[in-house]
């Protein structure tokens, strides 16, 4: 063979493979980039021509779907409104911006495109269309939170304690996420108290504080405590409600009737180091692995100037921390979880609200089974601080929970805010039913209520809330 025709074909070869190597570059290896280059028009007008995937409750409602927009393009709606608006967000492709669920499964609504599409184009029809996202969460459980905060300022957050299901997680106030740029009527309207709302949790935090001293072997349900008011905690009185001296008290009574002077003893007994190790275990200190994202959600701790506080520092009164006071902060579905891993016999299941992916033609693409994120105590403290839990409601200041043949287990917090002087209180509420077999876990806050025992006002939603969940077979 002529050696010009050789060194021809050579060139050739060589321009052909660098050819490949380089669109292979920018659209496999490098598609992503290339595709969030605010440069690249390209894949923003393109993204106005998919037809996301349906979002659809754990009954098959409709929360989110693509409608025409005209000239080959799509827009989002929300049939139910504002009843999902904060777990399920938005989406708007013209502006970019989107919220919630949409947000943390877009890549899935979306169908993103491989790289082999993004060079010939979509196969078949040519209409990329996305997968559908079936979810975990109850139109009725939502409805009725929907109903119950009607009003008022709160959130509540119910899981499926075995597998991490969240079945209902709503607040007050929300937005309409058919028009999420719409004027609130209330601030922070698109502002999830569900997963980024800060709230001390008052005597709901006795349950990190006595898992710790029970799983430690510190104490038992029967060990006593002298629960005198006033006691002097880090130089500053700490009063029991009413300023009641209770003498000796067994930790289960202490619990039952939320007395403050005895935990705040139990807590500084079992020592910092300790006391951090069990909120880590239990997922303070950290986002939930929700599928949510995460710059949409607030780990719980303590926190001082807007930024997390170890346990172990100096600076936290270790006893006020033990009864949920001090700088500590948490938010509802970190306190969901807290009951949730009780519920479970010591096991906390990472939460999610994604059950299924679905592709257009049907096929069950994945499946959200139940996942283990920590045994945060033995099988045996669970069993033990149920029953101290389902005494709070029998017996002590959850009574307002113990609706007829409900059999629930719980613990209520009334945490001051405000200062010393003030009578301003967040209610709350945490608690699972029925106990033999939790089914159902839930934490209700109404913040900044007069004289707001969580009790009064926050048992009574959690209890109806279980029982409805529990009804429909949660």
């Amino acid at each position: 063979m002529n050696r010009s025709i050789v060194r021809l074909f050579g060139v050739i070869i060589l321009l052909f493979t660098l050819l490949i190597v380089w669109t292979s570059r920018w659209t496999v290896f490098q598609a992503s980039a290339l595709q969030n280059n605010p440069l690249n028009k390209l894949a923003f007008f393109e993204s106005l021509k998919v037809k996301r995937g349906q979002i659809l409750a754990d009954n098959g409602e409709v929360l989110a779907q693509s409608v025409s927009a005209g000239d080959g393009t799509w827009a989002r709606t929300y049939p139910q409104g504002s009843l999902f608006a904060q777990p399920i967000g938005y989406f708007v492709a013209k502006e970019g911006s989107a919220a919630g669920l949409e947000r943390a499964d877009s890549s899935l609504l979306n169908g993103t495109p491989t790289g082999i599409t993004s060079v010939f184009g979509p196969l078949g029809t040519g209409q990329q269309v996305g997968d559908d996202v079936h979810t975990t969460l109850d139109p009725t459980g939502q409805k009725l939170a929907q109903q119950l905060l009607a009003g008022r300022t709160g959130s509540v957050v119910a899981i499926v304690p075995q597998t991490g299901a969240v079945k209902v997680m709503y607040s007050n106030p929300t937005y309409n996420d058919n028009a999420p740029n719409a004027t609130c009527s209330q601030p922070d309207c698109k502002y999830n108290l569900a997963t980024q709302g800060l709230f001390p949790p008052g005597s709901t935090f006795k349950i990190v504080t006595t898992t710790a001293a029970l799983n430690t072997g510190d104490y038992t349900p029967n060990s006593t405590i002298v629960g005198n008011s006033p006691l002097t905690v880090s130089g500053v009185p700490l009063e029991n409600d009413g300023n009641q001296s209770w003498g000796p008290v067994s930790l289960t009574k202490a619990l039952t009737y939320s007395i403050n002077t005895v935990y705040a003893q139990v807590g500084q007994r079992v020592g910092r180091s300790t006391m951090e190790e069990y909120m880590k275990r239990f997922g303070f200190y950290s986002a939930p692995p929700l599928d949510y994202p995460v710059d949409e959600m607030e780990p719980s701790g303590e926190w001082q100037n807007g930024s997390l506080l170890p346990v172990t520092s100096d600076q936290v009164d270790l006893g006020r921390t033990s009864i949920g006071q001090d700088y500590l902060l948490v938010t509802p579905l970190q306190m969901a979880m807290v009951a949730s891993t009780v519920a479970d016999g010591g096991k906390l299941m990472k939460p999610h609200m994604t059950s299924q992916v679905v592709s257009p033609d049907g096929q069950i693409l994945q499946t959200v089974g139940p996942h283990l994120q920590t045994q945060v105590m033995s099988a045996q403290s669970a069993s033990e601080l149920t029953q101290m839990m389902t005494d709070v409601v029998e017996e002590g200041t959850g009574t307002a929970a113990n609706l007829e043949g409900l059999q629930a287990a719980g613990k209520t917090g009334t945490a001051q805010v405000g200062g010393p002087d003030s009578d301003i209180d967040d209610a709350w509420f945490i608690g699972f039913a029925p106990i033999n077999h939790p089914r159902i876990a839930v934490a209700v806050v109404l913040p900044d209520i007069p004289n707001g025992y969580g009790g009064i006002y926050a048992a009574p939603i959690a209890a109806q809330e279980m029982k409805t969940l529990l009804a429909e077979g949660a």
